[in-house]
């Protein structure tokens, strides 16, 4: 290659990037009324701009291409879904939740504390994928992914972690705090304003989904999914749900069946299972995997 052709190379991008076009004006402008309003500020820029109700759209599209990008950078083929409550504590917080608990609270935090178990299994399930470290053309596949925040998505996040593996956190931001949980790899941790996009992102890549006793997001999420491939929007998935004696008092299967609202075929949607290698055996008896 000759010097003229260093110098003016024929993939090189013919115009500046916005950051280069931002930085020429960073601490140059002349304080002059027109440069201090708003109206003068680059739109992409412009943080009221941009937050504005009109912008919503484009903030829907910015949600959606940043962990996009992100994910296909990091190679990232398909992930494992680990769904549960942001409740239920670890079997070593399990005993002081009860001791800390008043009459009141005490059989509730019974009832969470006998739950530690499924931190056990979500944890078990997580790092026993993330030590397979499955690759198929160049990506990595069956990445663990929870959302990000506390109890069974910090069980899953610690798993991938202790077995020496990324994972990804798809944190929400809400009014109350909720920040991400240590073990997400912090280059996969994601920050959502929109629950539908962070829904969307959950499923996108999702090879198989476990799905941990929880709460009103926990139920949200399930039923999405069951729904998204009971009506042929989606592919069918190994959705492997853990705790039939609590989800059984949670959701009457088989009155749906008998009132008619569901099919009994439907009930074949998800697979019961107890433990982390029930789940992994029938996750790899699907995609034809030694389990």
């Amino acid at each position: 290659m000759n010097k003229k052709s260093e110098e003016h190379p024929l993939v090189d991008h013919k115009f500046y990037h916005a950051s280069q076009e931002a930085a020429f004006l960073e601490g140059k402008l002349p304080g002059t009324p027109q440069t201090r309003d708003p109206a003068y500020r680059l739109a992409y820029a412009d943080t009221d701009f941009l937050l504005r109700d009109e912008l919503r759209p484009v903030r829907f599209q910015l949600e959606l291409l940043k962990p996009e990008m992100l994910l296909e950078e990091a190679g990232i083929g398909s992930t494992l879904v680990m769904y549960g409550s942001a409740r239920i504590p670890s079997p070593d917080q399990a005993a002081q939740l009860v001791a800390e608990a008043d009459e009141e609270r005490r059989p509730i935090a019974e009832r969470l504390a006998a739950n530690a178990k499924y931190y056990t299994e979500a944890y078990r399930l997580a790092r026993m994928v993330s030590e397979l470290g499955i690759v198929e053309e160049g990506q990595r596949q069956f990445v663990i992914c929870s959302g990000g925040g506390p109890s069974i998505m910090e069980a899953a996040n610690r798993g991938a972690s202790d077995a020496g593996a990324e994972s990804i956190g798809l944190n929400i931001a809400l009014p109350h705090e909720q920040f991400p949980n240590e073990y997400v790899t912090p280059h996969l941790s994601f920050q959502f304003h929109y629950f539908a996009l962070r829904k969307m992102h959950f499923l996108l890549r999702a090879r198989a989904v476990a799905v941990f006793p929880g709460g009103f997001g926990t139920l949200d999420e399930f039923l999405e999914l069951l729904t998204l491939i009971q009506t042929g929007k989606m592919k069918p998935i190994p959705v492997v749900l853990f705790g039939r004696e609590f989800w059984s008092r949670v959701i009457n299967f088989e009155a749906l069946v008998e009132e008619g609202t569901i099919n009994r075929a439907d009930l074949d949607l998800f697979r019961w299972c107890e433990t982390a290698e029930d789940a992994w055996c029938y996750i790899g008896e699907f995609y034809n995997l030694e389990c």
